[in-house]
């Protein structure tokens, strides 16, 4: 099954009045394991900062499947029914009046702001802020294997860690999306790199740049590991408990699987009533990192044109490279999620949309 839409500027499967209509996977309502329903959707109104893109592919993130369980609905406030997706590539179709950057024909890629998602889809309007040009060395479904994961590791490695040359850190779950991109960053920024993964797997982290690699089928990286500047984790609530015993003096240990924290409830712009709900989630772990005399911070990243430029950039000069599992086509977008959840996937999951 196809639904490739004509190319120009005006492509369009059909029109909902005089608004043109689109083919998108559609949450209709918050449930565990749910399936989103292939349907029809107005194709977004273009505000005048943003521009239209044409998605040729779009990734497949943990996040998703959170988001449609119903894991953020207290803090992500998207109005059902919605499109679910937050990686992609594809080419400009429009441009908003305000939009000074990019014009119709560039090929792109994005993680789009939260509030303004929908990569599961043929079209999106994002801002032009959320925008970079695709390396041009990469495929459409390996650029949209890219924005998420890479935007996650360059702001939990550069801007919260502030990772330094001759630094140790340990990276968990290696071979995963977010892993394997942050494993090749932290080597390119002069890094010693740890990392576990399974048994399967040591041999992708090692080809990756790991230098320390740890099958947690095998060893235990707390006993293993010591003396290390950074943890970046994105595993359950056991290991990053036991990753503070890694860390030395002023260490950092940085979660991108929660628990929330005070200062993420703040960067969210949370109400006082939820910032009081968040706070006491990361209270254990907070006082156990103080006790060890290093910090805890929850990372929920953002999405960021400029620094998706520079990572372009590494893409094209070969520093890292992408790492993708299995590519799906679109109207299976389902079975691509369902296969996320599995816990297996090595690297990205992607999905062909045209």
């Amino acid at each position: 099954m196809s639904f490739t839409a004509p190319s120009g500027q005006e492509a369009a499967i059909g029109k909902i009045g005089e608004r043109n209509i689109m083919k998108a996977f559609i949450l209709d309502k918050y449930k565990k394991k749910s399936l989103l329903r292939l349907g029809d959707m107005p194709e977004p109104t273009l505000r005048d900062n943003e521009v239209l893109v044409e998605i040729h592919a779009a990734g497949v993130n943990p996040l998703d499947s959170k988001i449609r369980d119903g894991e953020f609905k207290l803090i992500l406030h998207y109005r059902l029914p919605f499109v679910l997706g937050h990686d992609l590539a594809g080419v400009v179709r429009k441009v908003g009046s305000k939009v000074r950057h990019f014009e119709p024909g560039d090929e792109v890629y994005a993680r789009p702001r939260d509030g303004r998602i929908g990569a599961f889809a043929e079209f999106i309007a994002v801002h032009e802020d959320d925008l970079a040009l695709k390396p041009a060395n990469l495929t459409m479904e390996e650029a949209a294997s890219a924005p998420l994961v890479s935007l996650t590791a360059w702001q939990a490695l550069v801007e919260r860690a502030g990772l330094k040359e001759g630094q140790k850190i340990l990276i968990h779950a290696g071979s995963g999306g977010v892993g394997s991109f942050a494993i090749q960053l932290a080597k390119h920024l002069g890094a010693t790199v740890a990392t576990t993964t399974s048994t399967a797997n040591v041999e992708l982290v090692k080809k990756l740049g790991a230098d320390v690699v740890i099958d947690y089928r095998q060893e235990d990286f707390e006993k293993v590991l010591s003396g290390y500047d950074v943890v970046l984790n994105s595993l359950g609530t056991d290991i990053l408990h036991k990753s503070l015993g890694v860390l030395k003096p002023g260490g950092k240990l940085i979660s991108i699987s929660g628990p929330p924290d005070p200062d993420f409830a703040k960067e969210q712009g949370s109400y006082w009533l939820l910032r009081q709900v968040i706070r006491p989630m990361s209270l254990s772990i907070r006082r156990k990192a103080k006790k060890h005399g290093v910090s805890y911070s929850f990372l929920f990243m953002r999405a960021n044109g400029a620094q998706l430029a520079e990572i372009a950039s590494l893409f094209e000069t070969g520093v890292v490279r992408p790492v993708i599992d299995r590519v799906f086509p679109f109207e299976e977008t389902n079975t691509a999620l369902a296969y996320i959840e599995t816990g297996r996937s090595k690297g990205k999951t992607v999905i062909r949309i045209r």
